[in-house]
């Protein structure tokens, strides 16, 4: 079988969880809150980490939700939500009368690209209220849209911006690339290390951070796609979990007698290397690195290698953007909601 060259291809994630636990750095993982339904870890990247796992030094909080948020249980999701984005706010000094512009980057004709317009619409600018209640926190919020729209590079629009409204701080929203089809609309990330829109996809553009802009930039977002190499990857990892928990099952009397179909992935299942191979033949040889990489060299040259998302994506990026969006109103202008 031809050797495959990893090194012509990258792994590629905007996550920094999946990046930690692929360069098997998941030591550095802390979990600070989980419940049945939501768990919440903290990293914080050191520049030893930052050169190995390719995500900028920091701190990053990660959201990982077990099922799909349900609408009338995003007020709980959002307590957890505004109580970490208010720890990363304080963990990078940014003070309750500091003045914060809101980003919400993408394109909003392109749905799983539209996170950041949509929570745009939801949030509270209170700029032009201050002659009113000199109290509350300064808030202004903008929808940029992306180049291939506007012609104007991102970061320049953003400049131009910051240098009229002139922020202490920003929160910029984009949606994100995963690596895994578990992440896919189950996942948000928050870090003060800013972002680099369109990285994930391979269409990076100039960084948005405090490197760029001289002032503090909190990134947030949500993976709402994974590339085509990363999906065939999952289904013949699941395909061995399948075929494990069916040699495993028909050997069991008692379950001759069952009646419909058990969530396999939700079972204690070794897989065999043997198993792997009487399989999948040459393929079952592969561990899951050098299984994605041969799929992306197989399905990269001919184009085919595209960026998937879920059927439901226009109604679970509308309940994302409200958690967001309603989230990010209570951290912000807490004086005039209370």
């Amino acid at each position: 079988m031809k050797k495959i060259d990893l090194k012509k291809y990258t792994f590629r994630t905007d996550l920094v969880h999946e990046s930690l636990t692929h360069f098997k750095q998941d030591n550095k993982i802390k979990i600070v809150f989980k419940n049945k339904d939501i768990e919440v870890t903290r990293v914080e990247v050191d520049e030893e980490c930052s050169n190995l796992i390719a995500k900028k030094p920091g701190i990053y909080y990660t959201l990982s939700f077990n099922q799909d948020i349900n609408i009338s249980e995003i007020e709980n999701t959002k307590e957890v939500f505004v109580k970490y984005l208010n720890n990363l706010l304080k963990e990078s000094n940014i003070r309750e009368n500091y003045k914060c512009l809101v980003i919400g980057l993408g394109n909003k004709k392109s749905t799983p690209d539209a996170l950041g317009p949509c929570v745009i619409e939801r949030i509270m600018v209170t700029n032009h209220l201050v002659d009113i209640n000199s109290d509350i926190r300064k808030v202004c919020a903008i929808a940029p849209g992306v180049t291939g729209v506007t012609g104007i590079e991102t970061m320049d629009m953003i400049n131009g911006i910051v240098g009229v409204s002139k922020p202490d701080f920003i929160i910029v929203i984009d949606a994100l690339a995963s690596s895994s089809i578990a992440r896919v609309n189950h996942t948000i990330q928050m870090n003060n290390t800013g972002i680099s829109p369109g990285s994930g996809v391979g269409n990076s553009r100039k960084e948005i951070s405090i490197e760029t802009l001289n002032i503090p930039v909190i990134a947030i977002g949500v993976p709402t796609v994974v590339d085509a190499a990363t999906l065939v990857t999952d289904t013949v990892s699941f395909l061995e979990k399948h075929y494990a928990y069916q040699l495993d099952y028909q050997k069991k009397p008692a379950n001759k007698l069952a009646v419909g179909s058990v969530n396999y992935l939700n079972k204690d299942i070794e897989v065999l290397e043997d198993e792997k191979q009487n399989l999948l033949g040459m393929i079952g040889t592969l561990n899951e690195d050098e299984l994605k990489m041969l799929f992306s060299e197989v399905l990269t040259p001919i184009g085919y290698n595209l960026m998937v998302t879920p059927k439901e994506i226009d109604f679970t990026l509308e309940k994302f953007a409200s958690l967001i969006g309603l989230g990010i109103n209570e951290v912000l202008t807490k004086n005039i909601l209370n």
